[in-house]
């Protein structure tokens, strides 16, 4: 079965056909490096993961790349008030959203190219704009000139002075249209700055993905991808400098934007101060829950997130595994299931193959009660091919790749002392095999107040712990 992505240029599902199928190539924005991301700034990451596995599987080369923007007026900020040089904001901020993307199950793109490293092919890219008549130079500034780009405003679907009057535009008096934005801008002695035609400046936001994107995948690119938060200007900015940069060529042949984050129904933002941050989340809960949350709803549509929704998520994950650990005397590979392969060709339709997940689980869970002991041939081969659906799913969801005891002995996001409570339990063992009871107690009792839950059965006993 092809895969079909809903492109937000065409605004339908399409087919998806590389422009060479020998080379599939991707863009998606990232981070600007001057704080903590917030929950919501990973749900294009996660997402666009489980996107870039599937590519993989289904075409020979892919080249992924995700950008990190290490130049601009909110990491100066950033800098000024934390009274540090630039670089040390950008570099330690990089870091944590590494640390933050890898504890999601994120993998690392193919190519993560810097803005401050790609300073030459900004410049040389504007240089062509002006040249062909699409920028101009203004007061040590250099700006996109909208009107010479007919389509500006399709990828929204809106007028481009209905755009403009809905959006925070700069209004200065260098500029020939309200609309016109800024591509090079001038540096005062403390902010960052590079020479230029132009004088001493920085790149504007938007070129540096125009500039990086070209740089790394070519000029035209199958798959341009972000939240729907950057259609209106970044994306639009990125379409009309590409195209006539390049000479009308196609910037992006798909457009994927995932949908926002909602807190209480509200937009999740710094600005509006209800942000939930990655790394102070990944101290409470377990990463894999995080992640199996964001997969829980359709990309394209809001997502809202609460403490409700991740406990659900623990919850799932708790029959999820322990289904695998009741499975553990089964043998079996993982293999993709063809259901989940089919809900993640149909436009990455994750709730559907979690649905199928979840379904998997519960036949081997009944499989289990009504075989009678020892299994037989017959229910031991089903139970390999449920096991196997099981693992497959999970790997093309990033999800299920741990041990199911180490997900047990979790609590929050971290792992507990396992030695300490082997060690409780080998002496509550003792205490039952001399019959002293009240002391067994006792040590279930503190075993409880560490957030450790035993279970006796035949095979000795089981404990785990709360996850959130």
């Amino acid at each position: 079965m092809p895969i079909s992505l809903y492109d937000s240029f065409a605004r339908r599902l399409r087919p998806f056909e590389p422009f060479d199928p020998a080379r599939v190539t991707m863009y998606l924005c990232g981070p600007t490096v001057y704080s903590y991301v917030h929950i919501g700034n990973a749900r294009g990451p996660v997402v666009f993961d489980v996107l870039v596995k599937l590519l993989r599987r289904h075409h020979p080369r892919v080249v992924y790349a995700r950008n990190i923007t290490d130049v601009d007026d909110k990491i100066n900020a950033a800098a000024l008030e934390q009274g540090v040089p630039i670089e040390r904001i950008t570099s330690h901020y990089t870091a944590v959203y590494h640390e933050d993307m890898a504890a999601l199950g994120i993998a690392p793109p193919d190519v993560e190219p810097h803005a401050t490293e790609h300073i030459g092919q900004i410049i040389a890219m504007i240089e062509a704009l002006i040249a062909g008549g699409h920028a101009y130079a203004a007061e040590g500034h250099v700006l996109f000139d909208v009107a010479t780009y007919a389509d500006y405003g399709r990828l929204s679907g809106r007028d481009p002075d209905e755009l403009i009057a809905g959006a925070r535009v700069e209004v200065a008096p260098y500029k020939k249209n309200p609309a016109d934005f800024v591509l090079w801008k001038p540096s005062t002695p403390e902010l960052p700055g590079w020479d230029s035609p132009w004088g001493r400046g920085r790149p504007g936001w938007h070129i540096e993905c125009s500039a990086m994107s070209a740089a790394h995948l070519g000029e035209t690119i199958d798959i341009h991808a972000g939240g729907v938060d950057l259609q209106f200007p970044h994306h639009e900015n990125e379409i009309a400098q590409s195209t006539c940069a390049h000479g009308g060529a196609t910037f992006a042949r798909w457009w994927l934007h995932n949908g926002m984050l909602t807190f209480d129904g509200a937009k999740m933002s710094k600005s509006l101060g209800n942000v939930e941050r990655i790394h102070e989340l990944l101290k409470r809960h377990p990463a894999e829950a995080l992640r199996y949350a964001l997969l829980s709803a359709h990309y394209r549509q809001p997502l809202d997130w609460s403490d409700g929704l991740i406990e659900q998520s623990v919850r799932t994950l708790d029959r999820l595994y322990g289904t695998l650990r009741d499975l553990a005397g089964v043998a079996a590979a993982p293999a993709i299931p063809a259901d989940v392969e089919a809900a993640l060709e149909d436009d990455l339709n994750t709730p559907v193959a979690l649905a199928a997940v979840n379904t998997y689980a519960r036949q081997a869970r009944q499989l289990l009660t009504e075989a009678p002991a020892p299994l037989g041939h017959e229910a031991r081969a089903e139970l390999a091919a449920i096991k196997s659906a099981l693992l497959g799913a999970g790997v093309a969801l990033g999800l299920l790749q741990q041990d199911p005891e180490a997900w047990f002995k979790q609590v929050g996001g971290e792992t507990v002392d396992a030695a300490r409570v082997e060690t409780m339990l080998a002496e509550r063992r003792s205490a039952r095999a001399a019959r002293d009871f009240a002391r067994a107690d006792a040590i279930r009792n503190e075993l409880a107040s560490m957030g450790v839950t035993i279970e006796d059965g035949p095979q000795g006993t089981r404990w785990s712990v709360a996850k959130s």
